[in-house]
């Protein structure tokens, strides 16, 4: 059983992290059933960044969100929107030693940041299932204006053409100097990659 796409955001509302208008948007699309939600258990969400003897990479478990595709016949303004939160406490390295030190007060500072939030302002179509996702990337409280590269690829289609179940994959790169975490420079790049694959599906009220 899966949680409504936007709960979580509506918390956010609370502390002024999220636009309203922007909530509103995809619970519009929620009711006209152009919303898709990210399948938790069937999807990666991570990174990937190199260090002086490795190259580290990271899932997380836990995360959600939602991703709004309304049919531009059905609205007088672009509205694709998507919303991803993360929690970093989640954090998986497959090392105990390396989770903590990424935990720690040097990069992802859990007990103060536990929450990585991306949300959506803007949507451009390179293709007919690539596009460019515009928006901004919160972490440890540090807003940044990112660009993912996604595509999405149809899973299940009714014989409508209503696609029920895609997957998404969406990657981009960021410095973390950029959010503060320059910890062990010498050793870790500051370059990250952020990537996931998730499968999104269509949310039925």
């Amino acid at each position: 059983m899966f949680h409504h796409p936007v709960i979580c955001v509506l918390e956010c509302v609370r502390d002024g992290k999220v636009d309203e208008a922007l909530v509103a948007d995809m619970l519009e699309a929620a009711d006209s059933g152009y919303l898709y939600r990210i399948r938790q258990d069937t999807s990666q969400v991570g990174f990937c960044v190199s260090s002086g003897w490795t190259r580290i990479k990271g899932d997380f478990r836990n995360f959600s969100g939602g991703l709004a595709l309304v049919p531009e016949s059905r609205h007088t303004e672009p509205a694709e929107q998507a919303m991803v939160i993360i929690q970093t406490a989640s954090l998986d390295t497959r090392s105990s030693v390396v989770e903590d030190i990424i935990r720690g007060e040097g990069f992802f500072d859990v007990a103060h940041f536990p929450e990585i939030l991306f949300v959506s302002n803007g949507f451009e179509w390179t293709g007919e299932d690539s596009a460019r996702i515009f928006g901004d990337l919160t972490v440890r409280g540090i807003t940044r204006a990112v660009v993912f590269n996604v595509t999405l690829t149809p899973l299940h289609q009714e014989g409508n053409g209503t696609v029920e179940r895609m997957q998404v994959k969406a990657s981009t790169t960021i410095n973390r100097s950029d959010f503060n975490m320059d910890s062990m420079s010498g050793l870790v790049s500051d370059t990250v990659t952020l990537c996931m694959s998730v499968e999104a599906v269509r949310y039925r009220g």
